[in-house]
C-alpha cells in the first residue's frame, strides 16, 4: 500500500509518520502543493534497500562477467555466493 502525506503532516504529525514507516515497512511519500516531494522511510528499512541494491548490482556484474565470457563458476562455488550474498542482505549494511 502507498502512504502520500501532506509535507505538513511531518510537521504537525512526526511521530505518527515514523511510526506508520516502521509498522508498514514502506516509505511514506510527501507531497508540497500537491506535487512529490520528499520520501520518508525507517531507517531499518533503507538498510535494507541499501543491500538489496547492492546485492543486484553485484548479480548483474557476475552476469556481465559471464555474457563477457569469462570463466564460469562451479554449481558449488554459486551456492557459496549466494548464501554469502543472502546473509549479508539479511544482516544489512555494517554500521
Amino acid at each position: 500500500m502507498i502512504h502520500i502525506k501532506p509535507s505538513a503532516a511531518i510537521r504537525k504529525n512526526y511521530n505518527k509518520i515514523a511510526d506508520l514507516c516502521k509498522q508498514s515497512g514502506e516509505p511514506v511519500y510527501l507531497t508540497k502543493n500537491g506535487e512529490g516531494d520528499l520520501v520518508v522511510m525507517d531507517i531499518e528499512t533503507y538498510a535494507r534497500r541499501e543491500s538489496m541494491l547492492c546485492l543486484r548490482e553485484k548479480l548483474i556484474a557476475a552476469e556481465e562477467s559471464r555474457i563477457s565470457g569469462n570463466h564460469g563458476y562451479s554449481v558449488d562455488d554459486v551456492s557459496a555466493m549466494m548464501k554469502t550474498a543472502l546473509q549479508e542482505v539479511l544482516d544489512g549494511p555494517q554500521k
